[in-house]
């Protein structure tokens, strides 16, 4: 008898390797943003795109406040078009990392998704900073 984990079949190991390499194109984890940040090697702008409310309460340091609605050419514009732009948001019950990557992605913006948000950071054993404000 076979359990709801083996069906259906897994994919092939080329299938599999294809995937999963494929998946480091798009998403990122906390723990290399966090090593990228604190050892001076932060290549990337960290976008914080939830609400500004909620940025204001604790965000990733170093991060900028562009919730996903605001995301446009205009709001982009002081950012060179080869900008790596690492988004991140609540965490795995909030959408806004995809609805952010969509609108960079169709502006022509290189774009990664942080998985876990701020949710992830945490679990890490990371701090957030607040703004008064």
């Amino acid at each position: 008898m076979s359990s709801a984990v083996s069906r259906p079949s897994a994919a092939s190991s080329p299938e599999a390797l294809a995937h999963f390499e494929s998946l480091l194109a798009y998403e990122t984890d906390c723990w290399d943003v966090h090593h990228a940040i604190t050892h001076g090697r932060q290549d990337f702008v960290l976008l914080d795109v939830r609400g500004e409310e909620s940025w204001k309460k604790g965000h990733i340091m170093t991060s900028v406040s562009l919730p996903h609605a605001r995301i446009s050419e205009e709001t982009l514009s002081a950012y060179p078009p080869d900008t790596l732009f690492v988004v991140y948001c609540a965490g795995p019950h909030c959408n806004a990392t995809e609805k952010a990557a969509i609108k960079l992605a169709r502006l022509g913006r290189p774009v990664k998704k942080m998985i876990g948000g701020v949710c992830g950071w945490i679990d890490e054993g990371f701090t957030l900073e607040t703004t008064n404000a």
